[in-house]
């Protein structure tokens, strides 16, 4: 009896703390947050479900790949946490909507919902084929407005929830050899854009925030469709998708800014893009094809375009790709975006109180 009052007690703390989270998410106050992740068996989606469910939530797993979807619902049990892994083409709005609705029925209502799903080409244009730039855009682009329909369908009428559109660098400054991936990235920001204005005309109480992406180490660059004469490569300075997930927890818990940098490589990219675009398009004609590839030559293997990968080998590919040991896990640019509003207000406030010092001791001045 002692032992069972002892669990009781031991409890009541994580409970507690879930539904202080839970309000802080905008949940109501007798359960906890549900988030949904779509391309959450590997990479920064995955990373990101497994910070939610860290954070108290309960997380819906959306992906193609069962593997990977197995793998991470694992990840989450094995510490405690609460998901549900749903196999979903987030190009078939049918999907998308129908796994939205098992999840309000087995969860409850949806709180927060990010879209990350993608699938990408890495070639000249010229090399691409039609139906691989239209399947690049379907997934990459039209996932996310299928994922932001079903979301706002039900959290509209309830004038409450949160949606995360996980962005890129490249959305805003597009580089070679990435055509497709970059169009649909850019057309993600101009429809969130026109979204975000409709919501405040409607003077609706549901967000929506974009968080924009480094190079991220994901197994992306082991199966994606590449007809590059090397193996893919992010970009350097590379980033760990751990600390892409802490951008995309911190924006769900603050959705009013319309978005969020992560990386140095994202500062700059897109403060060179406002100031020097030509400069610009010069440096990524010389640089972006050596830079987006390594020194070895490619390893034959499928692709992910058509059909998720640990679909066929059975194999889970897990959160990280092949860069680990030249990868990062921290970003001074993502601390400083999340702490702007604050720095200002420090910055204004102590400015305020020198301006007031010196008037007071120079009157005549």
């Amino acid at each position: 009896m002692a032992e069972q009052r002892s669990g009781v007690r031991d409890q009541a703390p994580r409970r507690a703390t879930l539904l202080r989270r839970a309000r802080r998410w905008g949940g109501s106050d007798s359960r906890r947050p549900v988030v949904v992740v779509t391309g959450a068996s590997a990479g920064i989606g995955r990373s990101s479900a497994i910070a939610f469910a860290q954070k108290g939530a309960r997380v819906a797993l959306l992906a193609r790949g069962d593997a990977g979807l197995e793998g991470a619902k694992e990840e989450i049990t094995r510490f405690g946490g609460e998901a549900i892994a749903i196999p979903t083409d987030v190009a078939n709005f049918a999907e998308v909507d129908s796994a939205a609705s098992q999840i309000e029925q087995e969860f409850g209502e949806i709180d927060i919902w990010v879209n990350d799903a993608f699938v990408s080409v890495f070639a000249p244009f010229d090399q691409i084929r039609p139906e691989e730039f239209l399947r690049v855009t379907e997934v990459s682009y039209l996932g996310f407005v299928y994922g932001t329909m079903a979301a706002l369908s039900r959290m509209k009428p309830r004038n409450r929830g949160t949606i995360v559109q996980v962005g890129s660098a490249l959305g805003e400054r597009a580089i070679p050899l990435q055509s497709a991936y970059c169009g649909a990235k850019h057309a993600i920001n101009g429809f969130t854009e026109s979204l975000r204005c409709e919501l405040m005309h409607d003077k609706s109480k549901v967000k929506i925030t974009i968080v924009q992406m480094p190079a991220v180490n994901t197994p992306q660059f082991s199966w994606v469709l590449s007809r590059l004469p090397h193996h893919p490569q992010p970009v350097p300075p590379i980033y760990e998708p751990e600390l892409a997930a802490r951008g995309v927890v911190f924006a769900a818990a603050h959705p009013k800014r319309k978005q969020y940098w992560v990386g140095g490589t994202t500062t700059a990219t897109l403060v060179a893009q406002k100031f020097i675009p030509g400069l610009l398009d010069r440096y990524l004609a010389r640089t972006g094809y050596r830079s987006q590839q390594t020194n070895r030559a490619p390893t034959p293997t499928a692709n992910n375009l058509w059909k998720p990968l640990d679909g066929r080998d059975g194999w889970d590919h897990g959160a990280h790709g092949i860069f680990a040991a030249c990868s990062h896990q921290r970003s001074f640019e993502l601390w400083f975006s999340q702490h702007l509003k604050r720095l200002l207000t420090w910055g204004l406030s102590g400015g305020a109180l020198s301006a007031l010092t010196w008037h007071r001791r120079h009157p005549s001045q």
